[in-house]
């Protein structure tokens, strides 16, 4: 089940904190270990900070950008501070390991950790189906990021020892690839309804990821909700031959 965990750090400027953050999570039995756009490869004080967690930098994979570092996921939890505009769907740390252990069993998840200075952008934020906030101190909450790492492994660990008393996931839900596709298709759809101005869109695409992103359809509803954009298109092709 472990296996399943992905650990994602994205855009991270010191290799030294990949090294940390690989050692953090062998800790706790996690081995997958996904860069996004790192500053710096992977170098010898990484190698050096993580001590004997070598093999996870090893079978570390980078990507560009994290659509991509994430599609094969069923499930995603973004770190983030409570403060934001647009709230979403919010975890606690001790909830968050909970979440990824009863959902591993069926397919990938992951932990995504944003830059060190300034966290994950609103827009990869909102690639996230939870954000998951650590209950530090209120008067200097400031984690470096292995320790981050670190809170939240643990928790999946602790999560893990007692699965056993932890329901299993029994909902079939898409792959964040399929509901990327879903968005691009909803996006299309109502610029071509002109519900949405390509020109002037606002944030009525932000809103309704999170409306969706708060339902959390499972597959066969989301199959349903993109045959609905079909057959609006589908009239739409034939109001325009008419």
């Amino acid at each position: 089940m472990l296996d399943k965990v992905k650990i994602v750090l994205v855009n991270t400027s010191h290799t030294g904190n990949i090294g940390s953050a690989a050692r953090a999570m062998k800790t706790m039995g996690l081995s997958e270990l996904v860069l996004v756009n790192p500053v710096s490869p992977i170098d010898g004080k990484a190698s050096a900070l993580a001590a004997g967690a070598g093999d996870v930098l090893a079978h570390a994979q980078t990507f560009d950008n994290l659509q991509d570092a994430i599609s094969d996921c069923g499930l995603v939890i973004g770190t983030s501070a409570r403060s934001r505009t647009l709230s979403w769907p919010m975890l606690d740390s001790r909830e968050c390991g909970k979440k990824i252990v009863s959902e591993s069993e069926q397919y990938k998840t992951a932990l995504v950790f944003g830059r060190e200075n300034s966290g994950l952008s609103n827009e990869e934020l909102q690639l996230c189906h939870f954000h998951v906030c650590i209950d530090a101190n209120p008067e200097y909450s400031s984690l470096n990021l292995a320790a981050a790492v670190q809170t939240l492994c643990y928790e999946v660990r602790m999560a893990f020892l007692e699965k056993d008393k932890i329901p299993s996931q029994q909902s079939e839900y898409p792959l964040s690839e399929e509901l990327e596709g879903f968005y691009v298709h909803l996006e299309k759809t109502l610029q071509r309804t002109q519900f949405i101005i390509p020109n002037h869109p606002g944030i009525v695409m932000t809103k309704l990821r999170r409306l969706f992103n708060r339902a959390r359809p499972e597959s066969q509803e989301l199959n349903i909700l993109r045959g609905i954009l079909s057959s609006v298109n589908k009239v739409a092709d034939e109001a325009g031959r008419e």
